[in-house]
């Protein structure tokens, strides 16, 4: 049977382009690896060099305002302090945070862009603990606390049948 080797990336429309745009590479910190306004169409990447697009954004988006196009887009940073640092900068932006949570595999912090698309930037434990699990977590504790809880949850959570 073939297989994939991973996501790729994800495209989603946008109603308002340039705020979109704006909100994902100046706040959630992607690049701009290559755009075309006429078209409405920007390539972003956490690293274009490795990667030439992650995630796609589109003009015309087409649908009402209580439609729901998109369970999550979730985005990996690699350490706990990002995870703090993210936090600090989308309250800077008055973006509410929905929630801060222990996946146990991973810790997860949940929210929604400008377009109300819910977003999760996670930061992986490397646990691998059953799903699905979120304990709601409190970042201003030390990453060994923080670490230690989700290695217990692997010590004592029943596998998902």
């Amino acid at each position: 049977m073939p297989q994939t080797t991973g996501l790729g990336h994800v495209g989603i429309y946008a109603d308002d382009f340039m705020k979109q745009r704006d909100f994902y590479n100046r706040v959630i910190g992607l690049q701009i690896a290559d755009e075309n306004m006429e078209r409405g169409m920007c390539f972003m990447s956490s690293d274009p060099v490795s990667e030439h697009h992650e995630f796609v954004i589109m003009k015309g988006r087409e649908a009402n305002d209580e439609t729901k196009t998109i369970q999550q887009i979730s985005f990996k940073v690699p350490t706990i302090q990002d995870m703090r640092e993210y936090k600090e900068a989308l309250e800077a932006e008055n973006i509410t945070i929905e929630r801060i949570v222990s996946h146990g595999n991973a810790f997860g912090m949940y929210f929604f862009d400008p377009e109300g698309n819910r977003v999760e930037l996670y930061y992986r434990t490397g646990f691998p603990v059953p799903q699905p699990h979120g304990d709601a977590i409190d970042l201003s504790r030390s990453d060994e606390e923080l670490i230690a809880d989700a290695r217990h949850l692997l010590m004592t959570k029943e596998p998902v049948k």
